[in-house]
Parts: structure tokens; sequence; C-alpha cells
């Protein structure tokens, strides 16, 4: 895939400078306009799709499965490198920096959960290109017999998006995820991806899997020391504890579900508020200094 391809250092560098100045200052519509930018020029390489392996001469794109796309040649460069080209998310680098939060919903309601999307995104569209080029990413996922794998057939759903290097910082739009992700876990009986999402997703999830109690009899079996375990394992796999952190500012980061102000960011005119479509969600939105505008209109 094109996004999962190296690139170089000083690329990547300059898109993050360019992604900071649009959240700092940028309008929705300098936002929307990069990010059309960024569509096109994908568009333009197919997404990284080939017809024989080589070269790209239109859709459809059949093959086998073992020449699917794949994110690993980024990872492929040498010590004679020396940094010059590395994977998007590389840590070594003030690159891009963003959160991947990921879900699968069942096939037998995704329907019903795009078309609560749609009505989120037609209140706001340009809300929806803090999703940059990806936008909203769906894969189909089969139903597993894994203890742990998804109890029915399901699309898997991908968001990424804007994260700062610095903690607490409320994001453009963060309402508009927040409740999309709150949508699809809670409303729509979704799980979360294990290997993403942010702390909130993991409350309670391991009670949607039907064989968890087998799983964790299997663990305890083979690792009856714990050896494999962490503080963090046991809390997501309801063993002891909750992954959730309640605290100042937690939402933000989504440690937590708001459920007072103080869970966003008050100071900065982020309060916690119901969910626009879903209203039963509990998302930092921005409303500005309401007791100003309270003062203002008397």
């Amino acid at each position: 895939m094109v996004i999962l391809r190296p690139y170089s250092v000083a690329e990547l560098v300059a898109e993050r400078v360019q992604e900071e100045l649009l959240e700092a200052n940028g309008s929705d519509a300098a936002r929307c306009s990069a990010v059309q930018t960024a569509v096109a020029q994908m568009e333009m390489q197919a997404y990284g799709l080939t017809n024989d392996g080589v070269s790209f001469t239109g859709y459809p794109v059949v093959g086998y499965q073992h020449r699917i796309q794949a994110s690993g040649t980024c990872l492929d460069g040498t010590e004679d490198d020396v940094l010059q080209s590395v994977c998007i998310w590389d840590p070594r680098i003030r690159g891009p920096f963003f959160y991947d939060s990921s879900f699968s919903v069942p096939l037998s309601r995704v329907a019903a959960f795009v078309a609560d999307v749609q009505r989120l995104r037609d209140i706001n569209p340009q809300a929806f290109c803090v999703l940059g080029a990806v936008g909203v990413w769906m894969r189909y996922v089969r139903a597993s017999t894994a203890y742990l794998g998804k109890p029915e057939d399901c699309i898997d759903i991908d968001l990424l998006y804007y994260r700062s290097y610095t903690s607490g910082t409320p994001r453009a739009h963060a309402d508009v995820i927040d409740e999309m992700e709150q949508m699809g876990l809670l409303k729509y009986g979704g799980v979360p991806h294990w290997g993403k999402s942010r702390n909130f997703a993991f409350d309670g999830a391991i009670a949607r899997f039907p064989r968890a109690s087998e799983f964790l009899k299997v663990k305890d079996r083979y690792d009856p020391e714990g050896i494999f375990s962490s503080e963090w394992s046991d809390q997501v796999l309801g063993v002891k504890g909750s992954p959730s952190i309640v605290g100042k500012g937690c939402a933000i980061e989504g440690l937590c579900v708001c459920s007072d102000d103080w869970h966003c960011a008050p100071e900065k005119g982020y309060l916690c508020r119901p969910g626009k479509v879903y209203t039963e969600a509990r998302v930092c939105a921005f409303v500005g200094d309401e007791r100003s505008s309270f003062v203002d209109v008397l």
C-alpha cells in the first residue's frame, strides 16, 4: 500500500509540520483541501494496487491471497540507510503521530451503523476531514473459532486521526470521532481490535466474547504464575481492574468516557456533552466559554 511504504525522513517531518499548522491554525476548508490533494495523489498511484505485480491497468484488481497488499516493505531498510527512509510511524523521528482506533461491527448491524455515521457526517461533512486521506476504512473479517476471535462475521472499522505530541491536548472535531467509536462499540455491540484502540474501548469488552472463559482457563493452565501477564492484560481481560483511567482530562486521550466536564478540557472550551446522533454517547465537544456567551446574551 502507498501509505505503508518507506518514506524519506525529511518528507515525513515536513508532513508533520503541515499537520500541526493545520491543527493549530487551519480552517476546516484548509484541512479538507489538503485531504483532497492527498486522495488525488493516492488515486493516481491506484493506492499501490497492481494487476500483474508490477503495473496497474485498471479495476477490478483480482489475484491470489498470498499476493495481497502488505505493510512490511518500509521495515526493509539497512543500517547503512542511516534513517534516510523509514515507516511513517517510526518513533525515532518527529513524523506523523496519530491514533489508530479499530473495532468490529457485526455484519448484521453494519447497515444501521453506516446509516448513523452518514447522519453524523451530514451534520458537518467537513468535520470528517480530520480522518485524513484514509477516511473511514472498512474491511470484511470472517468469524473465528479462536476463543478470542470474532464471534461472528463482521466489518472492521479503522479510524486514523491526528494526535498531539503533548498529552491532554484537544483535537479538532474529536467529538465526532469519539461518537463514532462509542456508537460502534456500545450501540452496535462491536468489539475492539486487540492491538489497536484507546483504553476506554477495552472496558468490559471481554464480556462480548462468548468463549472468553475458555480462553482464561487455557491461560491459567499454561501460565499459572502469570509470567506472560501484565497489569494491562489483566485489566483488558477482566481478570483484575479496569483499563479505564478516570481523572482530569482522561477523555481527551481516550483513557475514559467523560461523565463530567473536568474529564475534558473546560479551561480550553471542551466540555462533556451527548453525541449528536447517538445521544447516549458522551464526548468532549468544543463549546467555547459558555459563561461568557451567557453574559453576552444578557
